[in-house]
C-alpha cells in the first residue's frame, strides 16, 4: 500500500479550513467543519482552530484568498500547528501552492477519509479497495504532491528512454491501479459465489450515515459481538450473521457507513462491498435522531441508495438514540404530557413520510427493540411468502 496510512499522526495539531460560497451556506459550512473535526479526531489529530472564508468560488491557486492563507500561516506558526485540513478536494497545484506559502503539510477531506479507511481496513478485500482508492486519488495530483513515489523492492522497473520522473510515476500508478482492479475482481468472484451459496435465505442489510449505531443494533439483533465504537467508519468490512426470529431464519449484514462528500474513488472501489446493499431484500436505514441535522443525513443516505439502485427496496427506517434525542430536546421542567405529545407528533410525522415503516429505538438502552424485531420479522415473512409460495416452514 502507498505509504500514506500514517498521513495523520497521533496527536498531530491540525487547523481546519472551509469555504462559504454560492452553493454552500454559512450554517452548512459550520456543520461540515464539525464533521471534519470528528474525522480529524478519528484519525488521531487534535484540532486547534477552524478558519473559513466567504468567496464566490474557491481560489484556483490556493483555495482561500492570499490574505486568509497568510492569517492561517501566522496562526499555525504561533500555535505550533503542523497539519492543514481543507474541507473540500484540492488539486495537486493547490496543495503545492499552499505548502509553499505556509510550509505546513496540507491534505483535504478526501485524503483524510482515505487515511482513516487505510487504518481501519483489516481484510484483504478492504485493504485492496482502500489502496485502489488511494492510487486513483493520487494519480491526477502527482505533480503537486511529490516528485516521485517511494520505490519499494521487487523489480519495479527502470525508467524508459526519455521518460521524466513524473511520467514514470504516472505509469507506475496506472499499472498498480490495473493490478488492484484485477485482484478485486477475483475477490469479488469469490464473494459472489459465497452469496449464491446462501441464496435461499432472505437478506436484510443495515445502512445509514456513519456513526449512527448500526453495529450496536447488529449486535442486539444477532446476539453477536460486532466491533462498535463512537468513531467514524468503525466498520469497513461487511459483517453477515444468520439470525432466527420465531423459527424464521434470515441473513443480517452490517455495511460501511455513508458520509457527505464521500470521495468518488472510494465509492467506486467499495462497490463490491456495497453489493450487500444492492442484493438485500430488505434495508434497515438507521438514523441518529439525536443529531441536529439528521434529516440532511437521511437525504445523503437516500441519494447514495439511489446511486446504487437500491432505493426501491422495502425499507424500515430506524430512528436510533431516542434517549439522547430526549435529553437534547426536552428541558427538565417540561410537563410529561407535553413531552409525550411532542414525541407522538414526531413519530406520526415520520410514520406518514415512511408509509408507516418507522420505528423509534434506543439501542444502548435497549428501548423498543422488540417492536423492531416484530417489524423486521413481518418484512422477512412477506418476502419468504413471495419467494417460496408453496413453502410454509419459514412463515
Amino acid at each position: 500500500m502507498i505509504d500514506k496510512t500514517n498521513q495523520v499522526k497521533e496527536n498531530e495539531k491540525a487547523i481546519l479550513v472551509g469555504l462559504v460560497h454560492k452553493n454552500q451556506s454559512e450554517s452548512q459550512t459550520y456543520e461540515y467543519l464539525d464533521e471534519l473535526a470528528f474525522l480529524a479526531e478519528t484519525a488521531g489529530a487534535v484540532t486547534l482552530k477552524r478558519f473559513w472564508q466567504k468567496l464566490p468560488h474557491p481560489d484556483r491557486a490556493t483555495f482561500v484568498g492570499k490574505g486568509k492563507l497568510e492569517e492561517i500561516r501566522d496562526y499555525a506558526k504561533a500555535k505550533g500547528a503542523n497539519l492543514l485540513i481543507f474541507d473540500d478536494e484540492l488539486t495537486g497545484s493547490q496543495i503545492a501552492n499552499i505548502n509553499k506559502a505556509t510550509g505546513i503539510q496540507t491534505i483535504d477531506r478526501s485524503d483524510l477519509i482515505l487515511d482513516i479507511f487505510a487504518r481501519r481496513a483489516k481484510t484483504a478485500q478492504a485493504k485492496a479497495q482502500v489502496e485502489l482508492a488511494q492510487y486513483q486519488y493520487i494519480l491526477p495530483r502527482l505533480r503537486g504532491m511529490w516528485t516521485h513515489l517511494e520505490r519499494q523492492g521487487g523489480g519495479i522497473g527502470s525508467r524508459g528512454p526519455g521518460e521524466t520522473e513524473i511520467e514514470t510515476d504516472r505509469r507506475l500508478v496506472r499499472e498498480k491501479i490495473s493490478l488492484l482492479k484485477k485482484r478485486l475482481q477475483e475477490i469479488d468472484k469469490q464473494s459472489i459465489t459465497q452469496r449464491k451459496e446462501r441464496g435461499e435465505f432472505i437478506r436484510v442489510a443495515l445502512v445509514g450515515y456513519t456513526n449512527v449505531g448500526k453495529s450496536t443494533i447488529m449486535n442486539l439483533l444477532s446476539k453477536s459481538e460486532v466491533f462498535a465504537e463512537n468513531k467514524l467508519f468503525a466498520t469497513l468490512d461487511t459483517t453477515t450473521r444468520k439470525v432466527v426470529f420465531e423459527t424464521v431464519p434470515f441473513l443480517l449484514s452490517d455495511t460501511v457507513g455513508f458520509i457527505r462528500k464521500l470521495p468518488h474513488h472510494l465509492v467506486e472501489s467499495f462497490k463490491s462491498t456495497l453489493d450487500e446493499v444492492r442484493e438485500a431484500d430488505v434495508l434497515l436505514h438507521v438514523v441518529d435522531l439525536s443529531h441536529p441535522r439528521y434529516e440532511d443525513q437521511i437525504a445523503v443516505v437516500n441519494k447514495i441508495l439511489q446511486e446504487l439502485n437500491a432505493h426501491d427496496k422495502p425499507i424500515i427506517t430506524i430512528f436510533n438514540k431516542l434517549d439522547q434525542y430526549e435529553k437534547n430536546t426536552f428541558d427538565d421542567w417540561l410537563e410529561p404530557s407535553i413531552k409525550e405529545q411532542m414525541l407522538k407528533d414526531l413519530q406520526e410525522r415520520w410514520n406518514v413520510e415512511t408509509n408507516y415503516n418507522a420505528i423509534f429505538v434506543s439501542a444502548t438502552e435497549k428501548h423498543n427493540i422488540e417492536a423492531l424485531r416484530t417489524g423486521i420479522l413481518d418484512k422477512v415473512k412477506a418476502h419468504y411468502a413471495i419467494r417460496y409460495p408453496y413453502k410454509t416452514s419459514f412463515y
